[in-house]
Parts: structure tokens; C-alpha cells; sequence
């Protein structure tokens, strides 16, 4: 049988080496470099001829992060590797996923045609933006769930009186699986967007009096759906609101935005490193997913199902 063989890119090597330490097997060498003009280069410094070859990164901006995951697939196949698999916790440009008006780009079609072209066998991915972009791809695709993390975590905390807010329309079926695996309510926020990255709440559908909040959503970026959600929330009687986020992407003045709501707190995942270096937000507590991803590793290299770790409401 084939080897496995890890590698990671530069974009999230704090997860690729947690998922390293959890499946047994140290971080392949390989050397990445820019050089002066920004260009990136590639070498794997190790031979992977006829291996197994899983390739950690992240696709958030700068493009540079995208472009270096083309790279690392198309030097290990020119390299031969058996099989590659391209591990993207968060799938950048997900949120282009369609022509919704004139004269533009499908950009998460375009993006998932340069990986499939670059040479990749399979993707491993958690929380698309929409699930169906796993349709934009022309091989096998593994949608995880940060659910299968957070909804454990929030049982063991054992909140009363509890309901799941989804955002908007986008999102009830990831609402609808907590809801469910924590026996609370659930709320929808129906919004409107004018323009992008800015939002409108409109109405709250359900009822929010008294209740304990949990607002979950795939992203935060500017946190003006999350932060508006929160004050929409508290106007109509809702106690102590707390977030869960799969991807935190917090652009802008979102750290600023959140400190200053009624937010108690609000969990994120390490898909992205977090960006709180200048910003530290005491509200922002990391959950790390690399729990998932190990054995969604263990079981693809050995070819065994992976649709237990799909922890989604089918219905």
C-alpha cells in the first residue's frame, strides 16, 4: 500500500500541524518560497513517487494562498504522486457561486476548475458557503461540518431555554441541525442586502422573548449580518446571545463591531487562522477542528466511508 504523506502550504500551518500530531505522521518537507518580485516557487524535498500525498491549505485571500495550493498539487504530480488530495478547510471565492448579475464571474467555478486541472484526485473541505458547490467539481468531494464539533460543545454546556438564529434564508438548514441536535428552538432572521457587505435586518421570524440565543453561520467577514442579528435580537427580548462560526474571516472593523455588541461570546474554528494580533476581542474563543480532519484523513487514505463525519439534518 501507498504511503501517506503530508504537506501544508503556508496559509494555516498551525492546523496542518495539529492534524499532524493527531494522525502520527510529521508534516512532509517541502519548500515554498517567494522570490523577489512575489512569484512563488516550489519543491518537495522528499521523494513521493507512487505516495498517497494530502496537501493542507486554505484558500482565504490574499490570492497568493490560492495560487500556492496550484502550485503544490502540480509540482506533486509532475513528482508522481499516487494520489493527491487537496485538504481546504475554508474554500475562498465560495461566495461567488453564481451569475446573479450581468457581466460577471462564477469565480468559485473557476477556482475549483484550476484545482481539478492542476492535478488533484479529491478535495476535503468543511462549511462551503453553498453546498452545492461540491457540483462544481469533476472529482470526489468531502463536505465536513464544524456541527459535529459545535454541537457537542454547546450540549455540554447544557443552555436553557435555548433557540438557533440563522442570519438568513442562506443558512436555516445549518440552524435546523443544531436545533435539532440540541432540542432548542428555531429562529429566522429575514434580511435584506442592498449592496454588498452591507445589510438590512428586516424581521425576526419566531419569537426571541426570554429565550437564549445561538446565531450559527458558515462566516463572519465585516460582522455587519452577525452584529445587526445580535441588536435585532436584543430589541426583541432575547437574554444572553452567543455566535458560532465555522470560518472567521473578520475583515475591516469587524473585531471592533463585535466588541461593542451585546454578544457574550462567540466561537469561531482555526479553518483560518485568526487575525487578532492588533485586535484582540476577549468575545472570540477558537475551537479547533483538527479532530475532524484527522479522521477524515485516516479514513480517505484507507478508503473507508467518511459520511459519518457528514453531521448535517437530511431533512
Amino acid at each position: 500500500m501507498s504511503k501517506l504523506k503530508l504537506f501544508s502550504g503556508r496559509s494555516n500551518t498551525k492546523l496542518a500541524e495539529k492534524v499532524s500530531e493527531i494522525i502520527g505522521i510529521p508534516l512532509g518537507k517541502v519548500e515554498i518560497e517567494n522570490f523577489s518580485d512575489g512569484e512563488i516557487w516550489v519543491k518537495y524535498n522528499e521523494n513521493i513517487r507512487g505516495d498517497d500525498v494530502f496537501i493542507f491549505q486554505s484558500t482565504n485571500p490574499p490570492a497568493d494562498n490560492l495560487m500556492e495550493l496550484l502550485i503544490l498539487i502540480d509540482a506533486a504530480r509532475r513528482a508522481s504522486a499516487r494520489r493527491i488530495t487537496a485538504i481546504i478547510p475554508y474554500f475562498g471565492y465560495a461566495r461567488q457561486d453564481r451569475k446573479d448579475q450581468p457581466r460577471v464571474s462564477i469565480t468559485a467555478k473557476l477556482a475549483a476548475n484550476l484545482i481539478t486541472e492542476a492535478g488533484a484526485d479529491r478535495i476535503i473541505t468543511m462549511d462551503l458557503h453553498a453546498p452545492q458547490i461540491q457540483g462544481f467539481f469533476d472529482i470526489p468531494v468531502d463536505h465536513l461540518y464544524s456541527s459535529a464539533v459545535y454541537t457537542s460543545f454547546f450540549a455540554q454546556k447544557n443552555i436553557p431555554d435555548l433557540s438557533v438564529v440563522s442570519p438568513d434564508v442562506g443558512g436555516i438548514k445549518m440552524a435546523r441541525a443544531f436545533a435539532k441536535r440540541l432540542n432548542a428552538g428555531l429562529i429566522l432572521i429575514d434580511k435584506r442586502r442592498p449592496k454588498p457587505n452591507e445589510v438590512e435586518v428586516m424581521n425576526i421570524i419566531g419569537s426571541a422573548e426570554g429565550r437564549n440565543i445561538l446565531i450559527v453561520d458558515d462566516l463572519i467577514d465585516t460582522a455587519g449580518t452577525f452584529c445587526n442579528a445580535v441588536q435585532t435580537l436584543k430589541k426583541a427580548g432575547a437574554k444572553n446571545i452567543i455566535g458560532a462560526c465555522t470560518h472567521p474571516i473578520f475583515s475591516g472593523n469587524s473585531f471592533e463591531r463585535i466588541a461593542a455588541t451585546d454578544v457574550t461570546k462567540v466561537y469561531v474554528t482555526d479553518s483560518i487562522p485568526l487575525k487578532t494580533l492588533n485586535h484582540p476581542v476577549d468575545k472570540i474563543e477558537v475551537l479547533s477542528v483538527a479532530d475532524l480532519f484527522g479522521e477524515a484523513i485516516k479514513r480517505a487514505y484507507n478508503n473507508q466511508s467518511i459520511s459519518s463525519l457528514f453531521d448535517i439534518d437530511k431533512g
